[in-house]
């Protein structure tokens, strides 16, 4: 009974730690400007244009 205990308590912290890196991607993502948005976009679409 000890290694369910075990595995499900690594399935938590698993959990929390995909948590921990979807939110830093989203604080990531918002802190762009329109401006910068809109930038990088243009900047994607002349590599792909280019390719």
């Amino acid at each position: 009974m000890r290694w369910w205990k075990v595995l499900g308590v690594a399935g938590l912290v698993g959990v929390a730690a995909t948590g921990v890196v979807v939110a830093r991607a989203e604080r990531k993502r918002r802190a762009y400007t329109p401006d910068e948005v809109r930038d990088r976009l243009r900047q994607k679409l002349a590599e792909t244009e280019v390719s």
